[in-house]
């Protein structure tokens, strides 16, 4: 892809939560005339290893707010599958933020 300028195209970057910083820079500057880029993820979904930063999730810090970039965000209440998938999403959700709350105080990981 380095080197290549995607004129007169629509691009989709499916499962963007699993691109690096380096992937999504790469892609992003891809863009030519004409051209439309579209990317979806879900950053709860990231299966990077934890010391490699999701390029979706720094692409989101750096480009809100350019002219020309709009971001759809959805919410639990937008999942449409199961009602039951909504409170697992929530449950796992929860625990993340108890991980990360353990990390910064210094506990050892659980195996949960």
């Amino acid at each position: 892809m380095r080197g290549r300028t995607l004129n007169d195209a629509v691009i989709i970057l499916d499962e963007a939560q699993n691109t690096t910083r380096h992937q999504m820079k790469m892609f992003l500057t891809r863009l030519g005339m004409n051209g439309k880029m579209i990317i979806t993820g879900d950053t709860t979904q990231i299966d990077l290893p934890r010391t490699v930063q999701s390029g979706l999730l720094q692409a989101l810090r750096i480009l809100r707010g350019v002219k020309g970039i709009g971001v759809i965000e959805y919410e639990k209440k937008d999942i449409v599958r199961h009602p039951l998938v909504q409170r697992i999403v929530e449950a796992y959700n929860q625990r993340e933020k108890e991980s990360v709350a353990e990390f910064e105080a210094g506990l050892p990981p659980q195996q949960s």
